[in-house]
Parts: structure tokens; C-alpha cells; sequence
């Protein structure tokens, strides 16, 4: 009974630490993180009037719907030097470049969960960014440091870049001073096949578009001798060539190609990666760079793999510059900008200027 007692409190006093040890784990992983929702909006473009004369003058007055931004997010991102929270509230409109680098400011785990519903100029997007970063230095100083190494996980979903991917990296990284390091890893991405055109199928040998047999395929209806041409519904669309090519059929290829695009399923690509980080901060001047190339990618063989559209291996990269300079007490230049280019998708951002204090 005694033993069977001890056995009790043993398993209790195991489960109570076990529980302790995981509230103080949890605590310590948010601690000086921040939880933030906002809802920004604005007027968007003014309205248009459009004039017609078919019977009669006439005007239609077409209205886009005010913009607005629902931002929802959860961070813990140490700021580097160069980096002032100027604001007392996060509003959901931050645009961070830094957090774009492989390698954060601190040792141990970074993180950001992020989500954007939008409307811009009456358009709907919705945009996500979540990513975990872990880098490790134990400041060793042989050749190899096997605690040297950085880790990222990361989901992207950018509307206007039309971009939407998953990424796992692991990097080992080589100090070659304080403040530059090289990487060199493998990089495993799941996303869409991008370079796939569900228009290829319906090309002719003389490299024009098969539109109206494509459009009867979709359900369309076409009276060739009355000139009068019917959407799936059975509604007349056009009731002539020419509003039928420059009005209908696009919209039947744009309709076309996005539903073909959403049967695909996403396929993965495993890449090898080489890159650098740089950082250098002093209170007048400062310098935060990266950038990563993936000059070799795995082909599986796969029907979707984009080795099947481009001629043997092709390169993908990424990069970030951050520069500012205080020429004086007056007077200060920054730039700072990303860019980034993966399969057949380029999206980038940048700004630069500056400021001169008048006193």
C-alpha cells in the first residue's frame, strides 16, 4: 500500500513539474511579445462618370467603395539599433524590412503571425505572413561552430504580388567577422505549380489562341449567323465579333486559367541556398544587408515540377538592404528596400529620401 502511495505521488509530482516546466516554457516564449488588431480605412478613388449617347445621353456614375485594412497579429521581433518604436500602438500598417532577414537580432526564437484582410481600390485581397526564426551563436571560435546556425518556417501570401508559399530553411553559418557571416543550407518550398499555363493546351501550331473552341468547351453559345453569343446561362453575352473578342473572351480565359490553377495541387521544391548577412550600427550610420541565392533546385520528375518550363536549372533570390547616415546634426540620407524574385513572381518594395532638421 505504501509503495503503491509513493508510486501516486511520484507520477503527480512528475506531471506537476511536467506542467510547471511547460506554463514557464509558454511564458518565457511570450514574454515581450505584442497582440495587436486594428482597422484602418480611407476614401479610395473618386467616382467616374461614364457617358453614353446610344439612346440618348446618358451618364452612369460608377463609385468604388472605400479602402480599409483589418490587421490582426501577434509578434516578438527585437528591433535592431537602427529601429525606433516611435508609435505607443502597433496599427496593423507596420511595414518592417528587417523582418524579411535570414538571421534576427537576438539569439533564440523571433516570431510574427500576421493577417491582413484588405480592400484597395474596390479590389479584395487577403495577405498573410507568419514566420518563426531561430539563430543560434555560441561564440566559438573554431571553424566550425555546430551551434552556429539558423533556422526560419515561414508562410507567405501576398494578393498584389499574386505570391502565396510556404518555406522551411535550415542554414549553417560561417562568421567571417562581427558583423558579416555566410550561410549555406537547403531550403524546401511548397506552393503552386508557377510556371504552369493552362492556356498551352489550346495553342495552335502558329502560336495563336483556340479562344472560340475554348469558350464552347466552358459552355458558351455561339449563333454564327445572327451574330449573337450566349454565356453558359444562356443570357447573350455579345452580339457582335468584336465585343465577343475584346470583351467576353478575356473574361473566359481569365475565368479559365484561375479555375485551373485552383485544381492543381501544390507541389514542393527542394532547393540548395547560399547567402550572407551583414549588420553594423553606430549612431550616425548604420548598415543591415542579406541576401540569398538558390542556384540548384531538386527535379522530381513530377508532371507540375517547374523544371518542366524553364531549360535546366534556374536561379531564385532574395535580398534586403537597410542603409541611414547622419551627415550631421541636421542632416540625415536612409534607404531601405527588399526584393525578391521566386519561380516566374517579382515583388519588391523600397523607399529612400531625406531628412534635414531646420532649427
Amino acid at each position: 500500500m505504501v509503495k503503491r502511495l509513493i508510486i501516486l505521488l511520484l507520477l503527480i509530482s512528475n506531471i506537476t513539474i511536467a506542467q510547471t516546466f511547460e506554463i514557464k516554457d509558454v511564458k518565457k516564449l511570450l514574454k515581450f511579445s505584442t497582440f495587436y488588431a486594428a482597422v484602418n480605412g480611407g476614401t479610395s478613388v473618386s467616382d467616374v462618370n461614364v457617358f453614353s449617347v446610344n439612346n440618348g445621353l446618358s451618364t452612369q456614375t460608377i463609385s468604388t467603395p472605400y479602402d480599409y485594412n483589418f490587421t490582426i497579429g501577434l509578434r516578438k521581433i527585437a528591433r535592431f539599433g537602427y529601429e525606433n518604436k516611435a508609435k505607443t500602438f502597433y496599427d496593423g500598417t507596420e511595414s518592417n524590412y528587417s523582418d524579411a532577414a535570414t538571421v534576427g537580432k537576438v539569439k533564440g526564437v523571433e516570431y510574427l503571425f500576421e493577417v491582413n484582410q484588405k480592400r484597395q481600390e474596390g479590389e479584395d485581397y487577403l495577405d498573410q505572413h507568419h514566420f518563426i526564426r531561430y539563430s543560434s551563436d555560441d561564440g566559438c571560435e573554431d571553424a566550425l561552430c555546430i551551434n552556429f546556425f539558423a533556422l526560419k518556417v515561414e508562410y507567405l501570401e501576398d494578393g498584389f504580388a499574386d505570391i502565396k508559399y510556404f518555406e522551411a530553411s535550415e542554414r549553417y553559418r560561417h562568421r567571417k567577422s562581427k558583423n558579416l557571416s555566410w550561410n549555406i543550407g537547403a531550403v524546401h518550398r511548397l506552393a503552386e505549380p508557377y510556371g504552369y499555363n493552362a492556356l498551352d493546351e489550346w495553342m495552335l501550331d502558329n502560336g495563336s489562341l483556340h479562344y472560340t473552341y475554348l469558350a464552347l468547351q466552358e459552355g458558351y453559345n455561339v449563333d454564327v449567323h445572327n451574330s449573337t453569343y450566349y454565356n453558359p446561362s444562356g443570357e447573350v453575352v455579345a452580339t457582335s465579333a468584336e465585343v465577343w473578342e475584346a470583351v467576353v473572351i478575356p473574361e473566359v480565359l481569365s475565368d479559365y486559367t484561375e479555375r485551373k490553377r485552383n485544381e492543381l495541387k501544390q507541389t514542393i521544391q527542394h532547393s540548395m541556398v547560399v547567402g550572407f548577412d551583414y549588420y553594423k550600427y553606430t549612431k550616425t550610420n548604420w548598415l543591415h544587408a542579406w541576401g540569398s541565392i538558390l542556384p540548384y533546385h531538386y527535379d522530381d520528375g513530377s508532371e507540375f515540377s517547374y523544371h518542366n518550363y524553364v531549360d535546366g536549372q534556374w536561379y531564385d533570390y532574395s535580398a534586403g538592404l537597410i542603409y541611414g547616415i547622419k551627415q550631421n546634426k541636421n542632416l540625415g540620407y536612409f534607404i531601405e528596400g527588399k526584393y525578391n524574385k521566386y519561380w516566374n513572381r517579382e515583388w519588391y518594395d523600397f523607399k529612400l529620401g531625406m531628412n534635414y532638421t531646420i532649427f
